[in-house]
């Protein structure tokens, strides 16, 4: 089982929201961390609140993930300053919303470049020294749109789509060397973030940003810690894949009992919680 007390944790998106909570978390469980964000007003913050309850060492690196260089030495540095770090948590993410034929090309690549090539730059920067220690573990942030892929969400669908395959296929080639790391997918429903806040979001999209807010904060029923405290719960127990939120579970449920069909079922499910004829695919998750 991998350690988390007296060890150190690597963790990017960790500003605010589910990141934000795992650094409380792990800082609580008495883990150093290695916190990294574009947000460097919001990691001071975080690092200040962070040394006024807690006796553990905290470094911080201002990083854009889709920068494989960048990331690169946000490993190095972290490595030198936490020898023993064990965990690593891609955590950045970024939100868009609209249809297939409203998102341009460089748009698409946006998402990818943070969703998915900044989950595999972590990876590759990380995993040597991971695979060197007694117990590691990866933790790479999908969605339950890296489940099913609705509408209005395609180019955030295929990144987190893309990111469970990764992880599922370094998972395997971890075992098959026999590596003491242990990768796990997290996929989170509804989380009372700022994502949906903050998406980027077509013309088309845009003009019903309020209504999906709405929406949204309908449907988003966990908060940022008990999301923190379930993926913490899913590396103690070295869960494969780690479900967060009743909405998550269920979804979860219904793409195994029906793959072509379960996007009806989820629509008229939405509706009925909500009260709102706006389609399931319009909120963001993680």
């Amino acid at each position: 089982m991998t350690k988390i007390n007296k060890s150190a944790t690597a963790l990017t998106g960790a500003a605010s929201g589910i990141g934000r909570a795992l650094a409380l978390r792990f800082a609580a469980l008495g883990s150093d961390l290695a916190l990294a964000d574009r947000d460097e007003v919001g990691l001071a913050s975080l690092a200040e609140a962070i040394a006024a309850e807690y006796s553990v060492k905290v470094t911080t690196t201002a990083l854009d993930v889709a920068d494989q260089a960048a990331v690169a030495r946000f490993a190095a540095t972290s490595l030198a300053a936490h020898p023993k770090l064990n965990i690593l948590i891609n955590n950045a993410g970024v939100a868009l919303m609209g249809d297939h034929d409203d998102v341009s090309t460089a748009d698409f690549e946006w998402v990818m470049s943070v969703n998915f090539w900044g989950v595999v730059y972590g990876c590759q920067a990380f995993l040597p020294h991971l695979s060197r220690q007694p117990a590691s573990h990866i933790v790479n942030l999908s969605s339950v749109f890296g489940l099913m892929g609705p509408p209005g969400q395609a180019a955030y669908a295929a990144s987190k789509f893309a990111v469970r395959g990764y992880s599922e296929a370094l998972r395997h080639e971890c075992e098959e060397r026999n590596w003491p790391v242990h990768v796990s997918i997290v996929h989170p429903g509804g989380i009372k973030t700022n994502i949906a806040r903050n998406a980027r979001a077509t013309a088309r999209f845009s003009n019903r940003r309020t209504e999906m807010e709405a929406h949204f904060a309908k449907l988003a029923k966990t908060t940022p810690e008990q999301a923190a405290q379930r993926i913490v719960d899913g590396i103690l127990r070295n869960e494969a894949r780690i479900l967060i939120g009743g909405d998550a579970r269920l979804i979860d449920v219904l793409t195994r009992l029906m793959p072509v069909g379960h996007y009806k079922w989820l629509q008229k499910l939405t509706r009925r919680a909500t009260g709102s004829s706006t389609r399931a695919g319009a909120k963001a998750s993680t």
